[in-house]
């Protein structure tokens, strides 16, 4: 446990956006005696980053829209002295001190209680011409901001995204809304490699029909300038030269652990930080939550490091709470994730088939197909159910859905069942809605689960 918030004490938070801005904001509504400053290294502390790729393709049209709370309102309603442009750079926990730099020049600052919401960073991986104009990812509002000025410049004919993970399909149909001929290039033999084959291959089929090219099993080797242009020009992949004008990155992200490693924080088998069921680190006055730290999986019953919005918020609630004296626990994850591509709405939760052998559990499973309304109700849509689950006693483990609008948030009712730690035979005896324009008679979770 972290200890006793003293009355005027100070919070430091390191880190704004979903975790950091979750943790202050809970502190202050439960301890309005305290001082609470948060450090954020850009210029913006909370937004929706997972709308990025929606206001790359101008689905969303303003920059504003992304942005939730300002830093001002922060600050001037809630108390909270956010310090944007500054960085902390280490951590002296002996002192429990931290050292920042920022605008106005470098400095340190003690804590009583200290929240680190350090977040993830994206993998560029040391490729030749990785850091030339025109080869991006895609984490911050300035990166989105870049690259829609860039796609609105007209330069922008062919586009390759490397890495066929949810941000990677979902910037391959930014781009495509955008006018540019795309390519996926994926180094492993399915697109979205933590569904089960077996339904990924819907997900591909999509691409195709939508004109997106797909090359799998394929490795970049580095990119090229263009002729004349220190611009982007060609990627390389499998010895040929793949004309384009901009290269999107985004082969994984990794938990941004230096300041804690630095420190002398345990970090936990993925990776990421260790922490307890209160977010607390192996050092009790510090805390960690969102994409740099661990979380309980509810289904291996083990430490895992799935990066989700979802979770950086519950966790950095949760921090915040424990960081002024509070006792909640965190209860787990399942890893429950959605997107769409193009059409299909693609989604999944707790473990698939194959990562469920992987952990060493006996499986079985079940894939079925049927719709998601009454089958004579206007707009129909084809949706797919996987389930998997043990054979000894039908324990679920796991659910993937892929289909047509109104498929994909099905999902929560298999992420509430694993939640429950029910059973296929439980899950089949749910009593769900039933009307025509919703669903069939017999919803598809619970016709795959009878």
């Amino acid at each position: 446990m972290p200890p006793a918030m003293r009355e005027g004490g100070r919070l430091v938070v390191v880190g704004g956006v979903a975790a950091g801005m979750s943790a202050a904001s809970r502190a202050r509504r439960l301890r309005p005696d305290i001082e609470i400053v948060v450090f954020e290294r850009s210029g913006d502390v909370s937004y929706g980053s997972c709308l990025l790729p929606y206001f790359v393709s101008g689905a969303i049209e303003s920059r504003d829209s992304l942005v939730r709370v300002t830093a001002d309102s922060f600050r001037n309603e809630r108390h909270i002295d956010v310090r944007l442009h500054t960085e902390v750079t280490a951590i002296d926990r002996a002192r429990k001190k931290v050292t920042f730099r920022g605008p106005d020049g470098d400095g340190d600052i003690s804590f009583d209680v200290l929240v680190l919401a350090t977040g993830a960073a994206a993998v560029r991986p040391p490729l030749p011409g990785i850091d030339m104009p025109g080869v991006v990812t895609l984490r911050t509002l300035a990166d989105g901001e870049s690259l829609r000025a860039d796609l609105e410049s007209g330069r922008v004919r062919n586009a390759t995204v490397v890495g066929a993970g949810y941000i990677g399909l979902e910037m391959a149909e930014a781009l495509s809304a955008r006018g540019a001929a795309v390519t996926v290039i994926e180094l492993l033999p399915t697109v979205l490699s933590t569904f089960d084959p077996d339904m990924s291959e819907f997900v591909e089929r999509e691409l195709h029909d939508r004109g997106v090219a797909v090359r799998k099993e394929a490795r970049v080797e580095g990119f090229e300038p263009g002729d004349g242009s220190p611009r982007l020009g060609y990627v390389i992949t499998g010895g040929q030269r793949l004309a384009a004008d901009l290269a999107m990155v985004s082969v994984g992200v990794r938990p941004a652990v230096r300041l804690a490693s630095e420190a002398g924080l345990e970090l936990g088998a993925t990776g990421a930080i260790k922490v307890d069921a209160r977010q607390v680190t192996s050092e009790p006055s510090i805390l960690a939550a969102g994409d740099c730290a661990e979380a309980h999986h509810i289904v291996t019953g083990r430490p895992a490091w799935i990066p989700l919005g979802t979770t950086a918020n519950r966790q950095g609630k949760l921090a915040g709470e424990n960081a002024v004296g509070g006792s909640a626990r965190f209860g787990g994850i399942a890893g429950t994730n959605i997107t769409k591509v193009f059409d299909l709405e693609v989604a999944q939760t707790g473990l698939t088939e194959r990562a469920a052998a992987e952990e060493g559990f006996a499986t079985e499973s079940v894939r079925i197909r049927s719709v998601t309304r009454a089958h004579a109700y206007p707009g129909a849509g084809e949706v797919r159910v996987k389930l998997v689950f043990e054979p000894d006693g039908g324990r679920l483990l796991g659910g993937q859905i892929i289909g047509r609008e109104g498929a994909g948030k099905r999902i929560d009712t298999i992420a509430a069942a694993l939640h429950a730690k029910m059973t296929i035979s439980d899950l089949s005896d749910v009593d769900m809605s039933y009307a025509p324009p919703f669903s069939p008679v017999w919803d598809p979770v619970a016709m795959a689960a009878l």
